[in-house]
Formats: structure tokens, C-alpha cells, sequence
């Protein structure tokens, strides 16, 4: 008797995080991408992504506005 195999579903990955990351803070995402991408990643490797990503940005605001600021 042969089984049915199941696909397996993908293992969450980091980079599919920064993808969806990336394309949040731009605001520009198809609803179909993301409703893919929430079935693909890991809500953790989401949250990290998000928060490195905005201190990220905070610290290079910080830094272009110091390097503005000094001329």
C-alpha cells in the first residue's frame, strides 16, 4: 500500500524575514506575497528583523542629521 506523502512545508527563514521586512517599511507589498510570506516565516525571525531594522534607521538618522548639522 503506498502512503500519501504530505509536502513538507517549508522551513522559515531568515532572509524571507528580511524580504518581508524590507518591503513593510516601504509600504509597497501585494497582498498576495504577504499572505504567502505569513505562511513562510517565522514570526520571531519578524520581530527581530523589525527591531534591527529600525535601530538601523534610527542610528543612521541620527548619524546623517550629526553629519549635516556639522558643516
Amino acid at each position: 500500500m503506498a502512503e500519501d506523502k504530505i509536502p513538507a512545508a517549508p522551513r522559515p527563514s531568515v532572509w524571507r524575514s528580511i524580504k518581508l521586512v524590507a518591503w513593510s517599511f516601504l509600504g509597497i507589498r501585494s497582498n498576495s506575497e504577504y499572505q504567502q510570506d505569513l505562511a513562510k516565516v517565522n514570526p520571531m525571525h519578524v520581530v527581530g528583523v523589525g527591531i534591527v531594522g529600525v535601530l538601523l534607521l534610527v542610528v543612521g538618522l541620527i548619524t546623517l542629521v550629526n553629519w549635516v548639522v556639522a558643516k
